[in-house]
Formats: structure tokens, sequence, C-alpha cells
């Protein structure tokens, strides 16, 4: 039972509080606050506060609802139905399937786009050759070697 005369919750009275509060003193202000959104986890109902120790524990442990984290529990749990898990299993087994086809597809596409910039990349550095060549040419210039004076 919580008999708090000032429940945590957002209600006209916390609200006003909250805001005098802040007009006080902010650090007061922010209290009220922390009060309002927290408060029912450490000092209000039992319940709640249970709760969030039972939350904070599965969560350093790793597991949330008795299963890892990840894209799915693990395939020993059990629903208690043997339909249903033969069902889920053979769901899990598509989308695996269907993942590992497109992380392939993924792969391909990558390769191609790396070939094409390679080619994109292989031909602005010949044309780049080419100009310059030609530039060189043009100008005289035999590729930076001076010809020997005649004598």
């Amino acid at each position: 039972m919580n008999t708090a005369i000032v429940k945590p919750a957002w209600s006209p009275l916390t609200i006003a509080l909250m805001v005098l509060g802040f007009f006080v003193f902010w650090p007061l202000g922010m209290a009220v606050l922390a009060y309002i959104l927290w408060g029912e986890y450490f000092g209000g109902s039992q319940d709640r506060a249970e709760r969030w120790i039972s939350k904070q524990k599965q969560w350093v442990s790793g597991s949330r609802n008795g299963r890892r984290h990840g894209c799915h529990g693990s395939r020993g749990d059990s629903s208690g139905n043997a339909a249903f898990d033969a069902y889920r299993d053979e769901q899990l087994k598509r989308l695996d399937e269907e993942r590992r086809r497109l992380d392939e597809e993924i792969g391909a596409f990558q390769d191609y786009m790396h070939n094409l910039r390679m080619a994109r990349d292989r031909e602005e550095f010949d044309r780049y050759m080419r100009e310059r060549k030609e530039s060189r040419y043009q100008s005289g210039d035999q590729g930076g070697r001076e010809t020997p004076p005649a004598y």
C-alpha cells in the first residue's frame, strides 16, 4: 500500500511543485522531476520495485524473458505445444536460409560495385595519362628528355 501524500506521477500538484522547485532553486526542481519519473521504482509500490530489480538482473545476465539476446531465442526453447514448436523451427530455418541468400546477394553486389569503381578509376587514369602524353607531345616536350646540342 502506497500512503505517500504526493504520488510519483504527473498530476497538477507534482507539476506545480516541480515548477516551484525550479523557481526557488533549480536542483530542487530537478529532484522533483526525478521523483515524478523514477519515484515509483524506488519508493513506490513494492510490486513495481521488484519488477524493476528483476528486469535489471535480467539485463545484467544478458537475457530477457528467459531468452538470450539476438535474432531469435535458442531453438531449445519450448512453448509447450509441439505443433507450434515444429512450425517455429521450420520458419526460423526458412528465415536463416533467406538471410544467407540475401547475404550472398549483398556480397555479389558489393563485388560488382568494387569492380565498377575499379573500371571507372582505370578509365579515368588512362584518360589522364593519354591527355598528359598528348599535351607533352603538342608542347614539343619529349618526355622531359632534352636533345643534345649539335656541334
